[in-house]
């Protein structure tokens, strides 16, 4: 049911069937103009902070907490007469308490997930889901949801099935609210808010072995431009876009990941609250962005907020509304963002302790989850240079798939590949871009726990391995090799290696076989793999055991199910799935290392970016920790601090 002053007055019935509301009556007319003021507060892409903790080190974090972002959400009710509060998604997967409920504890009847158990008690009005909302599967997510006591809408999710000759949403692809409201002359109105969802149209490929043949999705802006007028013409007097999706004014195309910006262009759409880029809006990364106004927080003249992530930041969207002749319309709009802690990290709010009471059951038993011993490592384990050298953090990753691999082949059932090689794709995760300066992999040397797994490997994927031949397991690297920007060798000065519009995860370490990255040539493709050079090579020197790698040799790979079932990853979707495991990446680590006992974690050193013939100055940049090893390596050299937390660093490609 729903808390607070706000009612549910309508909603179309997703097949999911979870939220089914009658009519009401319309706004009565009081006659004369009125005026007021709404306010919509925003969290997004909380992945599971609920505590201002980090369970990788297992200490405090002011940096992080929806237990710090509640106590901004209630200076800011507290400052208007009326005010509304949403979430937008990326709630329940991100850190080892998530994890930890849906893997080690469950979900047993009548049992509130914390998340759920933390936005009731915040009173939430509405939510919508993102992408990692699928992670644990659908049927973990329908479960988590029934503890939800606020509606969750989504227009471009569909079910899989076709119903009468279409398919219909899965979730309710919006909710009409009746929210009760005071104006400036202090007369009490009722108005229809009306709140839709959106995810972005890609968890099709993402969570492919989650959601294949459950759920399809649509593309975001069609979505809209289906359901906008529908509320419209169902009476609702504002409209609020919970979109699930980023800002970006690259040229439309449907199904684009990014599409808030395209979201600001559809009339009828009053305020957008924007997230998944862990990003923050207003902010100067989008000082160029056409028909945007950072001072007001508007974009093509709507007010747009994304609050960064782990409830970092607050969105605040102030509309003003009119009734004149009994129709409200909004003549005016702001976006605004409040941090919880100051530029230098200071925090800048006390703690919600009664938020924090509410979910300390799983917060402690989380702790004592990720500190369970189960090794040791001699030397640190660290993910400051994993983008720009071969890296003990992913070799440890790749040494545990390839050994669980190779014994599950040994299985009768697999005997037509027992002369096939085996190798092993993974990417470094933690490895700072929109993360933060503070994403990165740090294990110090010592006892191996629980949470230093999870640090390694994020995501809670499944070991899958793929069959490739010479030519798919090229374009495979060839694909991760875009990661780099081109570096020319005629330049002197500065030149920066790392593309930022490159996800760290889609930068998979092949190992198995030798190669080399020649940065001095363009790309082969785009950081969505599309084909930007078809006759270009990036992947130069690939050899198996001290030969070269022919087009027709075959290899199995092992690598993750996200990564496995892709259709756009280039040369893994022409590739074969023959394994398919239920078992999580990171249990395959853990007893890795529980068998092995005592990491010696060093990088075998089988890829290098190429030497470049000149004197070029490439830099690139990471965590100001960095510099505590930096010393490991005759190559890297620290330059300097950086902007939004990171440093400078260089490291010599010159022959």
């Amino acid at each position: 049911m729903q808390l607070g002053p706000t009612e549910v007055l309508a909603a179309e019935k997703g097949s999911a069937g979870r939220v089914g509301f009658g009519s009401g009556n319309d706004n009565k007319i009081n006659g004369g103009d009125s005026t007021v003021q709404l306010r919509l507060l925003e969290t997004s892409d909380l992945h599971v902070y609920l505590a201002n903790y980090d369970y990788y080190q297992t200490k405090e974090d002011n940096k992080v907490g929806l237990v710090k972002t509640a106590t901004l959400i209630k200076q800011a009710r507290k400052e208007v007469k009326n005010s509304m509060l949403f979430d937008n998604g990326d709630h329940i997967q991100g850190n080892p308490l998530g994890d930890y409920v849906a893997e080690n504890k469950g979900l047993t009847k009548g049992y509130v997930h914390p998340v759920y158990r933390a936005f009731n008690l915040l009173g939430y009005d509405a939510i919508t889901l993102g992408n990692h909302e699928f992670n644990y599967g659908l049927d973990f997510l329908t479960e988590a949801l029934k503890g939800a006591q606020m509606p969750v809408v989504n227009a471009n999710i569909l079910d899989a099935n076709v119903h009468h000759g279409k398919n219909k949403p899965y979730f309710p692809p919006y909710i009409l609210l009746k929210k009760k409201v005071v104006d400036e002359q202090g007369e009490q109105h009722t108005l229809k808010v009306g709140v839709i969802g959106f995810t972005p149209p890609q968890i099709s490929e993402w969570d492919r072995a989650n959601l294949e043949g459950k759920v399809i999705t649509k593309s975001i802006v069609e979505a809209a431009q289906e359901w906008v007028p529908i509320m419209k013409k169902n009476g609702a007097d504002v409209i609020v876009a919970l979109a699930h999706t980023g800002i970006s004014a690259k040229t439309y195309q449907p199904g684009m990941e990014n599409a808030a910006y395209y979201l600001s262009t559809i009339k009828d759409i009053d305020a957008i609250l924007a997230g998944h880029q862990h990003n923050t809006f207003p902010g100067p990364k989008y000082k160029d962005l056409p028909h945007t106004d950072l001072e007001k927080g508007t974009i093509n003249g709507k007010p747009v907020v994304m609050p960064g992530a782990f409830g970092s930041h607050l969105g605040v969207v102030d509309l003003q509304l009119q009734k004149k002749h009994g129709k409200w319309q909004v003549v005016d709009g702001s976006g605004s963002l409040r941090p919880i802690t100051d530029e230098k990290g200071y925090s800048l709010v006390a703690t919600d302790q009664k938020l924090m009471k509410a979910i300390l059951p799983e917060h402690k038993a989380t702790i004592n989850y990720v500190n369970r011993a189960v090794g040791e490592t001699t030397a640190p384990i660290f993910s400051y240079f994993a983008l720009v050298k071969d890296d003990p953090s992913v070799q440890i990753l790749n040494n545990a798939q390839t050994d669980y691999l190779q014994e599950k082949l040994r299985d009768p059932a697999f005997s037509q590949y027992a002369s096939i090689p085996v190798l092993s794709a993974a990417a470094p995760f933690k490895a700072g871009g929109r993360g933060g300066a503070d994403y990165y992999t740090d294990i110090p040397k010592g006892s191996l726990a629980i949470k230093n797994v999870a640090d390694l490997y994020v995501y809670p994927n499944l070991l899958y391995a793929v069959l490739v031949n010479g030519a798919q397991l090229k374009d495979w690297l060839e694909m991760s090799a875009g990661q780099f920007n081109q570096i020319d060798p005629g330049k002197t000065e500065e030149q920066q290696l790392i593309n930022p519009d490159f996800r760290s995860y889609n930068f998979d370490v092949m190992d198995g076989v030798e190669y080399q990255i020649d940065v001095t040539k363009p790309a082969k493709y785009d950081v969505n793999g599309n084909v930007l050079n078809v006759n270009n090579t990036r992947i130069v020197n690939l050899t198996y055991q001290g030969r070269a790698v022919t087009r027709e040799q075959r290899f199995i790979v092992a690598t993750n199910n996200y990564r496995a079932s892709s259709t756009i990853f280039p040369g893994v979707k022409q590739g074969e799935i023959i394994v398919k495991t239920p078992v999580e990446s990171r249990q395959i680590i853990a007893s890795y290392i529980q068998r092995n006992n005592t990491l010696n974690p060093s990088a075998d050193q089988n890829w290098s970016i190429a030497k470049i013939k000149g004197r070029t100055i490439t830099t690139f940049y990471s965590s100001p920790k960095a510099q505590n090893y930096v010393n490991l390596y005759k190559d890297i050299q620290y330059l300097g601090p950086s902007n939004n937390g990171f440093a400078k660093y260089s490291i010599d490609l010159n022959q």
